[in-house]
């Protein structure tokens, strides 16, 4: 069997895809919107070895395969191959190359994983979340390039989902939104002050500060971040009111802030590590003080929350947990905050990482020269899969807001909601 006809085979003669090989072998629909072009034999033997649907991605990670089309549409087409790949199907690509002495030398051979693939992934849960592993898989993460994130992310430089106003809204309008969503909900005004853990390069720390004459002080564990956010921020004229460091949230000296936001950071925090995490904000606040988690969520609590050996896991959040809303939202209560509101933003992201999918594109020379062909590689199909993941409910982001009551049981919220006009 060609090489082209082995990857026909696993995706399924009906699939609308075009397969071509480094041989000049051809499969699949000609002239298809997507095309699989194999350029190593070696792609197999990624297909062989690695569990699941893995395989694939290292071969693409790797460069032994191209994707030519839109990579959304690629994920969706062929999402039988992306699906696991089980024993049988391994066993039935061994059994039809036995004839190619190249590719049955191929896959007699085990390659070692892609550099960009994490090689802390694998331990156990006892040795997690601890502050020394947590830097090192947001460094994993986020130390990338800040020149890369400025390409994919847009001005905002906000790496969390937007809110989109209307439909024709662009990224950046609905990441404005959604920092003024948040700071509304927090009912910040003139004065008051912001605690932003995992605060990213600053964008919801210097809203507040802008827009609402707010102090904020934002915090991150990765370096480059916390210094592009400092220049940010004198740059912009806003240093006696924001400011963003490079530490762990855990190490914060102060307390007493009116307000907290939590955006995009409670995925890094582990499920174990939710009762502690949750009780040190809500002893940051002051009493009626108002704490925002914006957060990405399952649907439900009945599979494991960690996928240790999956794609994501190995590449992209070393040591990420994912829990349903309703277990957040009870983890903030039995800490302290009386829950005041929740909403779902899922079909927000969707659109969001399709703007970050469409800048990356834009700018795909660039990005490959400034962090290599195999990160951007990275970075496509990951968030390409996450569109995918968000438009299907395979996975949500909530925002959930609470609240912690004075002395007399007394909230000082409105009686209705201020911030949903």
């Amino acid at each position: 069997m060609t090489l082209a006809r082995v990857f026909e085979q696993l995706a399924g003669a009906e699939a609308p895809v075009e397969f071509t090989a480094y041989d000049g072998t051809r499969a699949g629909v000609p002239g298809a919107d997507i095309r699989f072009d194999v350029r190593s034999p070696y792609a197999v033997s990624y297909l062989v070895h690695s569990p699941g649907a893995l395989g694939l991605a290292r071969a693409y990670v790797s460069g032994m395969i191209d994707v030519s089309g839109d990579m959304v549409t690629a994920l969706t087409t062929m999402q039988q191959v992306l699906g696991d790949v089980t024993p049988r199907d391994k066993a039935r690509i061994i059994r039809s190359v036995l004839g190619d002495p190249l590719l049955r030398g191929a896959i007699s051979r085990r390659l070692d994983p892609p550099p960009q693939e994490a090689p802390f992934s694998r331990v156990p849960t006892w040795l997690r979340h601890s502050k020394r592993r947590d830097a090192k898989a947001i460094s994993h993460h986020y130390d990338v390039s800040n020149t890369f994130y400025e390409w994919v992310l847009g001005p905002s430089m906000a790496y969390t989902c937007a809110c989109y106003p209307t439909e024709d809204a662009t990224l950046e309008e609905a990441q404005f939104f959604k920092h003024d969503l948040v700071a509304r909900k927090l009912g910040l005004e003139p004065g008051m002050r912001l605690l932003d853990v995992g605060c990213g390069w600053g964008g919801m720390v210097m809203h507040a500060a802008k827009e609402y004459g707010v102090r904020a002080l934002g915090v991150t564990l990765s370096k480059q971040q916390a210094e592009w956010a400092q220049k940010a921020i004198a740059d912009r004229g806003l240093s006696d009111l924001a400011e963003v460091r490079f530490l762990d949230y855990r190490d914060v000296a102060e307390t007493g802030f009116d307000a907290i936001s939590s955006i995009g950071l409670t995925e890094h925090i582990g499920k174990a590590n939710l009762p502690s995490y949750f009780g040190f904000l809500h002893g940051k606040l002051k009493k009626g003080g108002r704490m925002l988690n914006h957060t990405i969520t399952r649907p439900d609590n009945l599979a494991p929350s960690i996928k240790q050996g999956g794609f994501i896991n190995r590449y992209v959040f070393p040591d990420g947990e994912l829990e349903g809303p309703g277990h957040i939202q009870s983890q903030m209560n039995d800490a302290g905050f009386e829950i005041r509101h929740q909403e779902n933003l899922r079909e927000h992201y969707a659109r969001t990482l399709t703007g970050w999918c469409r800048n990356l594109d834009e700018h795909w020379d660039e990005a490959v020269a400034e962090v290599g062909e195999g990160t951007a590689r990275v970075w496509r199909v990951y968030m390409a899969g996450c569109v995918l993941g968000f438009n299907q409910n395979w996975i949500q982001l909530h925002q959930t807001l609470g609240v912690k009551l004075d002395d007399d049981g007394e909230s000082r919220m409105p009686l209705r909601p201020t911030w949903l006009g």
